[in-house]
């Protein structure tokens, strides 16, 4: 157990007080458990560090939805959609800043009964405590309202799906920020501009670890605000890699504010996990001194493969089946992990698609409403 991650909220409702802790799984002697998903990012964040003492900071971003609330108004973005829930959103505001959070926003989102939370952002392994924290406290604090939320990746095959969008920045080892160039025409810096080469390398073999349900693939498509193929984007929420917005002329302010966003993952992913293979492609990337990726600004679900291939994107893939086994035949990516997990997570998934059986998959979305 880790005192650091431990979670005392009292609701104010007249109910028990909630209280958690996060913590490492160890085998008898002490050492990390292969499969213990906190250790796996441990080890990634050591690796970035000795590429130069590179630290990094990052926040998740969480989309779910209210199950069973009745009538689907046409409320996206709106400040009626917000009223309905205000009382959800009070509730869980207060619980992320009894928990140590730094609550940033809850809103209205897009698609029906849809919701954005967002905390601030944390170094090192906390940004992924925190989005296990976040995920069990909204649970929580909607359960303490009388209503029920998920976070699976999609309740209906012909709507918007339910994405975790995380953000990351890079520091030198004296906390200075080392993600942005003002030279560059996107403001990346040279250890930034590797670091996503890497991802976008590796993206199509680690997605089975940032998008690991089969329903994440139907979320994973063009024309969704989603990510499709290994491209990056400046403010294109269709691309895997974002460049973010700033709010600033000042070049000082607009290091601090700079950062990057991966698109491609959802909340059945153990966020250690997902930012664990993130940060073996970045690191991997900046090892093998990889240059800037092109920065794409056109619509690439109208290129032809051929056009696609000569412009080096790959279409993601199109199921977890195949993301499982693009995932095993990159030994570069599987050697990042302890032995045996590859072989282990893959066996795992596996057993998740066979027991989805020949349901439908308006079938499929809801047995994934009700785990996540």
């Amino acid at each position: 157990p880790d005192p650091e991650a431990r979670v005392e909220v009292d609701f104010a409702d007249g109910g028990p007080v909630e209280r958690l802790m996060l913590g490492d799984i160890t085998d008898l002697d002490g050492r990390p458990w292969d499969c213990c998903t906190r250790s796996i990012l441990k080890a990634a964040l050591e690796r970035l560090r000795s590429c130069g003492g590179i630290q990094l900071v990052s926040a998740f971003e969480h989309e779910f939805q209210i199950l069973d609330a009745g009538e689907v108004l046409p409320d996206a973005y709106s400040l009626r959609g917000f009223t309905q829930r205000r009382q959800l959103g009070e509730a869980l505001m207060s619980a992320l800043d009894q928990a140590g959070l730094t609550p940033d926003t809850f809103m209205k989102e897009f698609g029906p009964n849809q919701y954005e939370v967002t905390n601030g952002p944390a170094q090192g392994h906390r940004s992924a405590d925190q989005a296990v924290i976040l995920r069990e406290l909204t649970r929580i604090a909607a359960q303490r309202c009388g209503e029920q939320v998920t976070f699976a990746p999609i309740l209906d095959p012909i709507s918007v799906g339910n994405g975790v969008h995380i953000h990351m920045s890079l520091l030198d080892e004296n906390g200075s920020p080392v993600t942005y160039d003002e030279n560059d025409p996107f403001g990346m810096s040279s250890i930034t501009a590797s670091f996503i080469a890497g991802v976008l390398k590796y993206l199509d073999s680690i997605v089975a670890l940032t998008a690991p349900s089969d329903i994440s693939y139907l979320r994973l498509t063009p024309n969704r605000w989603s990510a499709a193929y290994n491209n990056l984007g400046f403010r294109d929420r269709e691309a895997s890699v974002r460049i973010c917005p700033t709010s600033s002329a000042d070049p000082e302010k607009i290091a601090k504010q700079y950062n990057f966003e991966y698109r491609a993952a959802d909340s059945a992913a153990s966020p250690h996990l997902a930012l664990a293979s993130i940060l073996h492609a970045g690191a991997q990337g900046i090892e093998d001194g990889l240059p800037a990726p092109q920065v794409t600004q056109e619509n690439l679900s109208v290129l032809s493969e051929a056009q696609l291939s000569d412009r080096g994107y790959t279409r993601l893939p199109q199921s977890l089946e195949q993301a499982l086994q693009r995932f095993e035949q990159n030994e570069v990516v599987t050697r990042w992990f302890p032995a045996g997990f590859a072989s282990i997570y893959a066996a795992h998934k596996r057993a998740e698609i066979a027991h989805l059986g020949d349901r439908v998959v308006k079938e499929r979305c809801s047995a994934y409403s009700k785990v996540y």
